[in-house]
């Protein structure tokens, strides 16, 4: 008996769409993210400049490489191990060629391949999906205050943005389940500027996910 209040007032309409809201305040944040992929690149040493004096190639009559001794470097000490992270958008990389630790950005779809448009596109339709049925679940409270008496439409308001949400949520999973596919094969076979050295996916790659799968969950249950 107690169970079952429970579970209704979980689904109470005021709960659903402060779950809705939830979800795609944080699904919008992590799509516009750059960080779903962190990783390091390995790239040979640059030569030092005047703006560049660790982790390079002492070139003579350059500023503040007259003390440096030059030596035969083997194995990794060849290389240098610069960052980057990226997201659905762009991806950003250690400069190399300064000291200061700045990033240099470009699109990320400039290294993919066209499937990577596709994966957008369900990321977005998810996105769109959730703000529909956020507005549906908005409405439903709306009538269920101001006209107690036509309750039947909010409850049909209230399966409309059931069936958003879920269909947001699967392709939302497909979306996700391409990028994966897409960064692999962006980093076996991807330009030769970007080759990574490893990676693992971060924050935002997560958090999405974490707000996919309660949502097919809990829809698929009600």
């Amino acid at each position: 008996m107690h169970m079952m209040a429970f579970v209704q007032q979980m689904r109470s309409p005021r709960l659903s769409f402060i779950q809705t809201v939830v979800s795609l305040f944080l699904g919008g944040f992590a799509l516009l993210s750059s960080y779903w992929c962190v990783g390091k690149q390995k790239v040979p040493k640059p030569l030092c400049t005047p703006t560049k004096h660790s982790n390079c190639i002492p070139v003579p009559g350059v500023s503040n490489t007259s003390n440096i001794q030059f030596f035969w470097e083997t194995g990794d000490d060849r290389f240098v191990f610069p960052t980057f992270h990226t997201g659905l958008f762009i991806i950003c990389e250690e400069n190399i060629y300064s000291d200061t630790g700045d990033e240099k950005c470009r699109g990320f779809y400039t290294l993919t391949p066209a499937m990577m448009w596709l994966s957008l596109t369900l990321e977005l339709m998810y996105i769109g999906l959730l703000l529909i049925s956020c507005t549906l679940l908005s409405v439903q409270l709306c009538i269920r205050t101001c006209c107690p008496s036509t309750q039947r439409w909010g409850q049909l308001l209230n399966a409309f943005a059931a069936i958003f949400t879920v269909l947001g949520g699967l392709l939302g999973m497909v979306g996700h389940m391409m990028f994966m596919q897409v960064f692999q094969t962006t980093v076996s076979m991807g330009p030769e500027d970007f080759k990574p050295h490893s990676y693992g996916y971060s924050w935002a790659f997560y958090i999405m996910l974490e707000v996919l799968q309660p949502q097919l969950w809990w829809n698929f249950h009600e």
